[in-house]
């Protein structure tokens, strides 16, 4: 991957959210040319660089079920709404009180359309930045298999949108969407045209960092007939 936009911190094959790295999102103002975003959405109302900083790692997402209610994201959701394209996430298993990472990604290889949330922030040298969330929805029964994280209520994944949702997440709407037009599109990605395989180590001394190889399949021995 090729850096595509000075200042981003692309190429990113692996980051954690709460790093709040900068990528490439496509919004509903300009559906057809990226801006550059830090991941860590911060509301238009937040007073000062400190304030946005303390709330930006509680909006790394956004969940499907309650953004159009939440202070934080019911005004994005309702006017500014994006497209993040990825070749795909990483997820954690838990297994006998240790845990093992896994990269998920489409079967054919396409980029994946997570849908999130984006706001132009004020800060306090006049400035502007650009912030996003990315919204999640209830895992499929493969996420379910592999996010066992057992302080979650259940599994949870991206919103991945198909094609021909993509124009109907964006979409430009007087007054802006409600919850009922959107509706529809929120649901799991089909475990059908997903994959997945573990990696190397994504915490600790192990950790290789952000470097192309980090997707590459590791194979876990204890982890064999668990899935």
């Amino acid at each position: 991957m090729e850096r595509l936009v000075p200042l981003t911190d692309l190429p990113i094959y692996h980051a954690s959210g709460f790093s709040h790295p900068e990528l490439l999102i496509y919004t509903d103002e300009s559906p057809e040319f990226p801006i550059v975003a830090t991941w860590g959405l911060v509301p238009h109302w937040v007073e000062n660089d400190e304030a946005g900083k303390k709330l930006w790692n509680n909006t790394l997402n956004a969940r499907s079920e309650t953004f159009f209610e939440k202070p934080s994201f019911r005004e994005a959701a309702r006017h500014s709404r994006c497209i993040i394209y990825v070749d795909g996430f990483y997820e954690h298993h838990h297994f006998e009180k240790k845990t093992y990472p896994y990269f998920i990604y489409r079967k054919d290889s396409e980029p994946l359309a997570l849908t999130g949330l984006w706001t132009e922030w004020r800060k306090d040298n006049g400035g502007r930045e650009y912030t996003f969330s990315i919204v999640t929805t209830e895992g499929n029964p493969m996420m379910a298999r592999i996010h066992n994280n057992p302080k979650l209520k259940g599994p949870r994944m991206p919103l991945i949108l198909n094609e021909e949702d993509e124009d109907k997440w964006l979409v430009q709407i007087a007054g802006g969407l409600e919850f009922g037009e959107v509706k529809s599109i929120i649901r799991p990605f089909p475990e059908a045209e997903l994959s997945s395989h573990t990696v190397s180590k994504l915490r600790g001394k192990e950790y290789k960092g952000n470097v192309e190889e980090i997707s590459n399949e590791v194979i876990y021995p204890e982890l064999n007939n668990l899935f």
